[in-house]
């Protein structure tokens, strides 16, 4: 392959596992995330950029459609607790976990 050819091919890896806004691809770093929205309630979710999924939650930024249905009604939402996960399968079971928890478990959480 010549030098250009390569060169192009690590260009387009780079941009498709780098994607803007946040991790993407098969390296990324997953988190799962507790909100309290206005109302009192937790919300868990898995993201790969924080701080992106709390603007769509609170309907701002670019992709301000996106936050989920129960938060939309629930608004502000403050970001209470977040945990990495090694991958997206390992922060989905997480989450499945953190949704099954009391309220007072859920709590005892967020002031980790």
């Amino acid at each position: 392959m010549p030098k250009d050819d390569a060169a192009d091919s690590a260009a387009i890896a780079v941009s498709i596992t780098e994607a803007p806004g946040g991790n993407t691809g098969d390296t990324a770093l997953w988190y799962v995330y507790m909100v309290r929205c206005a109302d009192g309630t937790y919300y868990t979710g898995i993201t790969t950029d924080p701080a992106r999924r709390i603007d769509e939650h609170n309907g701002a930024g670019p992709s301000a459609q996106r936050g989920a249905r129960y938060t939309r009604a629930r608004r502000p939402v403050e970001l209470v607790y977040t945990e990495q996960a090694a991958s997206r399968s390992e922060a989905a079971r997480r989450e499945w976990a953190v949704k099954r928890l009391s309220r007072p478990q859920k709590s005892a959480l967020r002031n980790h």
